[in-house]
């Protein structure tokens, strides 16, 4: 459980909702298509410090209960609401090549397939029919759709999203709050 998390990207999976019962469990979001993360005996980050799951049950669809090792009464818990539970980089399964994570998405650099810099991706939306990623620059946000006649090259070592941009797809200024 010493792991160097300093040297690794951590990936969120789950999300405290709020404290169960008095004596530390967490109800907690699930963030991950893989459940198995959440088993006793394994072991979760918070804060960048790994703490092991003494035990956990499914509450419902998307809510686990989890008793994480440290976390012993109603008040540790309480302070943990809205705390991000997280894994590093390579505890994440990889893919099927040509699929990828919002965590690898995101940030990442957005060009056209003529060099022209869109802005940098920093908000994915799922839509049901396919993913929309949200591009950012000075001020102007541009909605992608993930399809592959768009996307045409991801490059993950460098940050860099190649486009071809349907006709008409322009950015628009953000609204300012």
């Amino acid at each position: 459980m010493g792991e160097d998390v300093a040297s690794g990207r951590l990936v969120v999976v789950g999300r405290i909702l709020a404290p169960r019962g008095l004596r530390g469990e967490v109800r907690v979001e699930v963030i991950s298509d893989s459940l198995g993360r959440f088993a006793a005996g394994g072991a979760l980050y918070l804060d960048s410090q790994p703490h092991k799951i003494q035990y956990s049950s499914r509450l419902s669809e998307g809510i686990v209960a989890l008793k994480l090792e440290g976390i012993n009464s109603l008040s540790d818990a309480e302070r943990l609401r809205d705390a991000f539970l997280t894994v590093t980089e390579d505890m994440v399964p990889p893919l099927e090549e040509g699929q990828y994570y919002h965590f690898q998405i995101i940030d990442m650099q957005v060009y056209t397939q003529e060099r022209e810099y869109l802005g940098q991706i920093t908000e994915i939306l799922s839509t049901g029919a396919n993913d929309v990623y949200v591009v950012s620059h000075k001020g102007q946000v541009l909605l992608i759709p993930a399809l592959d006649e768009v996307i045409k090259e991801i490059d993950l070592d460098k940050g860099v999203m190649m486009v071809d941009l349907p006709e008409g797809l322009e950015a628009t200024p953000q609204p300012t709050s």
